[in-house]
């Protein structure tokens, strides 16, 4: 299926690893124009090389933590009329919530929350005069049901979830979608370190543990950057445009919901 967005641009936040690289390898096997930010330069450029590599017409890199205003400043100064902005950013830590303080909270809220806000209010109203665009947010599984131990993420992402929800409704009509993935248990250096700090905790093998998360998933397996990033293309494409407003799961059955 062509996904008619060849010669479209794209900001895709965190790109240099994980999901927000399977999203930025799907869009450019599209054509797509991108613009990727990461902290770490060596990974985000060898990333940039390979996204060249499959057809990107251009890739623009900007070394920056886009969680400070600092860094998405650059972000936008390197890219300021995207046409399609893929939000992502990494979770906070988890951890119990009595120990959480109020720096920890203001540092979680700034991350997954007012960071994207802060991306969608500089993107979306250029977007709208267009007449074309397509905004993903990156949250978790944990917006559907929450998980223990990472209260902190779950109350940031579910906040994102909110502001946005009406927004998606009043810019849809310009041809401008607003949406969000949300992932379950995916094949990423994050799940492999959790199952690390998991096995030390229990005394277990790495192994062990990562292959009891694993059977923990219906689909018996964890998810691949490839086949998120494939779902997140067609969200950004012209045959989505009636899709907006919506919290969409890919966690391979993990959510036992029936909505």
């Amino acid at each position: 299926m062509d996904l008619g967005i060849r010669g479209k641009s794209a900001i895709v936040c965190a790109a240099s690893k994980g999901l927000g690289r399977g999203c930025a390898e799907a869009l450019a096997r599209e054509g797509v124009a991108l613009t990727i930010c990461a902290r770490g330069k060596e990974a985000l450029e060898a990333t940039a090389e390979h996204l060249r590599s499959l057809g990107a017409p251009s890739v623009t890199t900007v070394v920056c933590d886009v969680t400070t205003e600092e860094g998405r400043r650059a972000l936008l100064e390197a890219c300021p009329n995207p046409d399609i902005l893929i939000n992502n950013a990494g979770g906070p830590p988890p951890g119990d919530f009595k120990d959480f303080s109020l720096d920890d909270w203001r540092k979680a809220v700034e991350g997954n929350m007012l960071t994207p806000i802060a991306l969608i209010h500089a993107t979306v109203y250029g977007m709208m005069e267009r007449g074309f665009g397509r905004i993903l947010n990156i949250t978790s599984s944990s917006v559907k049901a929450p998980i223990p131990t990472l209260e902190l993420s779950n109350g940031a992402r579910a906040g994102l979830t909110g502001a946005v929800a009406a927004l998606a409704r009043k810019t849809v009509h310009r041809n401008v979608t607003i949406n969000a993935l949300l992932p379950g248990p995916f094949e990423t250096d994050r799940l492999r370190a959790t199952s690390q700090k998991i096995a030390e905790a229990r005394g277990q093998s790495f192994e062990a543990v990562h292959e009891a998360r694993k059977n923990e998933v219906p689909a018996k397996r964890f998810g691949t950057p490839e086949e998120f990033g494939a779902v997140a293309a067609f969200l950004c494409s012209v045959h989505a445009g009636y899709i907006t407003g919506q919290n969409i799961v890919v966690d391979g059955g993990a959510y036992p919901g029936t909505l």
